[in-house]
């Protein structure tokens, strides 16, 4: 581990503010932050489940609008625009797209797929949206836009299959 390495881990781990916009530490992985980050989501959208669809909205408007100062103040105090290991963002998009996920193993990994699909590859616009805004709003709103074509995709599946 370089030395630039162990000071971001100290940062993270160190402050409160970072360690929750890394993800409670998973932004730190090594490999691939992100998809690792989205994998928060799961636990929280199972202990909420019980909370029904409409409290559940709310969570996730909660958690994209808390994203909007978390990551942004993170970013800030980093000098970094979006950096890798911010993931509060991916657990906010991927606990949207389970909304909309069928309530099955196979709709939860599809829904992980979907989102981290989306989330990588950034179709138009997400692309836009990452590289022009900046900011809490230019790192969630890429996430949320993804969020939503995984969503759309699961929820057609859902309409003609289900």
């Amino acid at each position: 581990m370089s030395d630039e390495q162990r000071k971001l881990r100290r940062q993270v781990l160190e402050d409160p503010l970072h360690f929750v916009a890394f993800g409670f530490g998973t932004g730190l992985a090594p490999k691939a932050p992100g998809t690792v980050g989205s994998l928060v989501a799961f636990p929280l959208f199972w202990a909420t489940v019980y909370l029904g669809p409409a409290a559940q909205l709310g969570i996730a408007a909660a958690l994209f609008v808390f994203g909007i100062w978390l990551c942004g103040e993170s970013a800030n105090k980093l000098g970094v625009h979006d950096h890798g290991g911010i993931v509060w963002d991916e657990i906010a998009g991927m606990y949207i797209t389970l909304l909309v996920a069928p309530p099955t193993a196979l709709g939860w990994v599809a829904a992980f797929a979907l989102f981290r699909f989306f989330d990588i590859v950034k179709p138009w616009p997400i692309r836009d949206l990452d590289h022009r805004l900046r900011g809490g709003l230019g790192i969630m709103l890429d996430d949320l836009v993804a969020a939503l074509y995984a969503a759309s995709l699961l929820g057609f599946y859902r309409w003609f299959v289900i």
